[in-house]
């Protein structure tokens, strides 16, 4: 997958058309649909693959997982009329060269029929057809905990991405939702929703730990949802990610909170020019959008994807590991003494860390992939 490119006109068409003849955008769900789509089944899925080809060159993996329990069903409807928001600041803003987008859901695995769903990374127009293929279950077990944990493990173990294997750059990895995890992926339910037979249950931190090697991982908390502001919610996913938590004031503008943190992370703007982006566009998202990013350029120093990682991964620009020093000139220095990017401006890179650090389930070749 990958392939062709993103076509806001062909978006607009199909909306037209749609809208013309009252079809609705997530008809499958809406069909009334009770179990996953089978383009979207995780069960016996080796890889989900970002890979570069000569149309995009310098691909870059980004993955949208979403609750879709409760109240939090509303965002795969929000995220899909925000599309062209998304890609027109990716690609015509620059931001990202070559962005390969997946779109999942996430469920509860002790009682929901559709705890994952997860899509394929995308160039073009099918990713919307992804989001169609969601079945927006409603289900959760309201005890405050929802399978995210089963998500992130198949993040973990079933994606591979060239943007880390060839360069080194982490890709980015945004779960929306206003629950916990639960705190171990449980061995039963992975082999029951994703077929892999697992010898014990994965520690959550562990998990998280494996996982940030190749994402960055940012966990969005919309306003309006049922736990936004339990304190419990915001120091869980604090204690696991850090300051990459984004509080988000208004639904409406997860597209451009997504689009400008991933500009940010790519050095490709900072967060004033970005706003002024959003303005240009005449979106009314900039306040909302500000709010949740200020906290993260702040405690970076103005880059926001340069996110920990485990001890040992050495990566490029943008995701890679750094010890968080800075030299007088303001560029980050690594423990062994080079700075993020050499003289001559391009990023020391070593290929040993990407295959030091690959998972054991990755592997290569599109041939793993189940299409």
């Amino acid at each position: 997958m990958g392939s062709g490119n993103w076509s806001t006109d062909v978006y607009s068409a199909n909306r037209a058309y749609q809208d013309a003849h009252n079809i609705s955008a997530f008809q499958y769900s809406d069909g009334g649909a009770t179990s996953v789509h089978p383009d979207l089944d995780p069960k016996g899925v080796a890889l989900r693959e970002s890979r570069d080809s000569d149309e995009h060159p310098d691909s870059l993996a980004v993955s949208v997982l979403f609750d879709v329990t409760g109240s939090m069903g509303t965002v795969p409807r929000t995220l899909q009329t925000r599309l062209p928001d998304l890609l027109g600041l990716l690609l015509r803003k620059g931001y990202a060269a070559n962005p390969q987008i997946m779109f999942g859901a996430i469920g509860d695995a002790h009682c929901d029929r559709a705890p994952l769903q997860v899509g394929q990374f995308e160039s073009d127009n099918r990713m919307d057809d992804d989001l169609g293929r969601i079945l927006l279950e409603g289900g959760g077990g309201g005890q405050m905990k929802e399978s995210y944990e089963l998500a992130m493990y198949f993040m973990a173990r079933h994606t591979a991405i060239d943007c880390y294997e060839r360069r080194g750059r982490r890709g980015y990895l945004f779960m929306i939702g206003d629950e916990l995890a639960y705190p171990v992926v449980r061995r039963r339910q992975v082999r029951d929703v994703i077929g892999d037979d697992l010898r014990e249950d994965v520690p959550l931190a562990e998990l998280v730990d494996e996982l940030r090697r190749r994402w960055d991982v940012y966990f969005i908390i919309p306003a309006g949802a049922y736990h936004t502001g339990d304190p419990h919610l915001s120091g869980f996913w604090r204690d696991l990610l850090g300051q990459n938590v984004l509080f988000l004031d208004d639904l409406d503008a997860v597209c451009e909170t997504i689009a400008l943190t991933v500009g940010l992370g790519e050095d490709a703007i900072d967060l004033d020019e970005g706003l002024a982006h959003l303005d240009e566009f005449g979106s009314a998202a900039g306040p909302a959008v500000s709010k949740a990013l200020t906290p993260l350029s702040r405690d970076r120093g103005g880059s926001v994807a340069v996110s920990p990682a485990p001890s040992g991964l050495r990566g490029r620009g943008r995701g890679a590991a750094s010890s968080g020093a800075r030299d007088d000139s303001g560029r980050d220095r690594r423990d062994d003494g080079r700075s993020r990017r050499d003289d001559d401006g391009r990023v020391g890179w070593d290929e040993r860390d990407a295959r030091n650090g690959r998972d054991a389930h990755d592997g290569r070749g599109s041939g793993n992939r189940r299409l």
